[in-house]
């Protein structure tokens, strides 16, 4: 009698933790399907939109069927060299648009790629906790292994990086950073880059840095870019979006840029895996970066507001909360009273459930995010509102009601 036949997915699937989001996103479904109306803070997923003339160049270009080619894996040259004007001009950092710029499908393609061009079984990057996922999933899936270290922005913390290098072996290969801070909102000034540099010249370590929210800050903070530190493009690169600036979410495009070692490893990944970004998305890039840097002002403009209203909110609730100088998110600690010694999963999973408020538990994103939360400033002001008014009755012991969405 023949066994039964099993199939196995390759060691790397098996090394990845069960999805944390999972339970929270059959529960919100679910909801959804019974018509009740869920404010949905968890993912950094902007709504506002891509400018009218990125769109109306966007579908210009679709019309010209030279564009419906397969374009080039790196990002065609017009692009790239857009890119680095824009690096010259917002961060003073001079960048060669053939070999020190690479066009991805987004920036977490990017950065999973650079995994895979950088690692291998056995080698180690430095990833401080709490971490957006795929800085951790992107090593494991590579074949690496992740040594986590607690977050910071200070000199502390370099000096915790710094003992991990030291006394490590093999050292690790890799130190991942990402100011400001997802999901945390942490900033740094330029002054850290510098250390930065020096540390990773000292101990043989290249640097990824994520520049995701580079672009989304308030009250006069400009955040410092990586590259712009002396001797940067040396040790390491540097992930940028056009995601969060400019609204083009869904369009999949980001950049690398800097060390052109590193790059060329990436390109040579990236040659083999992908034809490149849709050319309509690429050419309408490059007029968002041309002409769409008031709108850049804009969308900053309504975060902040946002920012200010769920601050407000969280303050009238007790919940701990710094405010945010960068990002489109607000971390906020929940008090123990409120939580009833639930961690921050089944909260969030309650908070669901009993006010109709989706936000992200901070253990999704490490051991050090344990009695956090991370709620998106991706719902308009009035929505915001709503969703702390939910949570303030649901802490209270009462019914949430008038959420039915109606049906005809």
């Amino acid at each position: 009698m023949m066994s039964e036949f099993k199939i196995e997915p390759a060691s790397r699937i098996k090394r990845l933790p069960p999805y944390l989001f999972g339970q929270l996103n059959a529960l919100k479904l679910e909801k959804r399907r019974q018509d009740i109306d869920i404010i949905d803070l968890g993912m950094g997923n902007p709504m506002d939109g891509a400018p009218p003339l990125v769109i109306d160049k966007l579908c210009e270009a679709a019309q010209d069927p030279r564009n419906h080619r397969y374009s080039a894996s790196k990002g065609i040259y017009n692009l790239r060299r857009e890119m680095a004007l824009k690096y010259e001009r917002k961060w003073g950092v001079s960048l060669d648009p053939d070999t020190e710029v690479l066009a991805c499908i987004g920036s977490k393609e990017g950065f999973s790629h650079m995994c895979l061009a950088m690692l291998g079984p056995g080698d180690t990057a430095i990833v401080p906790d709490p971490a957006f996922p795929i800085h951790i999933y992107g090593v494991a899936l590579a074949g690496g292994n992740v040594i986590s270290v607690p977050l910071g922005n200070d000199q502390k913390s370099l000096d915790t990086i710094s003992y991990v290098c030291e006394h490590l072996f093999p050292r690790p290969k890799l130190l991942i950073l990402n100011y400001p801070h997802n999901p945390t909102t942490m900033t740094v000034e330029s002054g850290f880059f510098e250390t930065v540099v020096d540390l990773a010249k000292r101990f043989g370590i290249a640097v990824i840095h994520d520049f995701a929210y580079g672009e989304t800050a308030f009250d006069d903070y400009q955040p410092p870019s990586f590259l712009s530190a002396k001797g940067a493009k040396d040790v390491g690169v540097e992930f940028t979006t056009m995601s969060k600036p400019y609204g083009m979410a869904g369009f999949r495009i980001g950049f690398a840029a800097g060390n052109r070692e590193m790059l060329n490893a990436l390109a040579t990944v990236k040659g083999y895996y992908d034809y490149g970004i849709f050319q309509p998305i690429q050419i309408a890039s490059i007029i968002a970066m041309r002409h769409c840097e008031d709108e850049i002002h804009e969308q900053n403009a309504k975060y902040q507001s946002r920012r200010d209203v769920v601050c407000e909110g969280l303050k009238r609730l007790g919940w701990e909360t710094e405010v945010p100088r960068a990002s489109m998110f607000v971390w906020t600690r929940v008090p123990e009273s409120h939580s009833k010694g639930k961690g921050s999963i089944d909260f969030s999973m309650e908070l669901l459930e009993k006010a109709n408020v989706v936000i992200s538990p901070g253990r999704a994103f490490g051991e050090n995010g344990e009695h956090y939360m991370r709620i998106s400033l991706v719902e308009n002001e009035n929505r915001l509102r709503q969703a702390m008014r939910n949570i303030g009755r649901y802490l209270q012991g009462k019914e949430i009601s008038g959420l039915r969405k109606k049906t005809t």
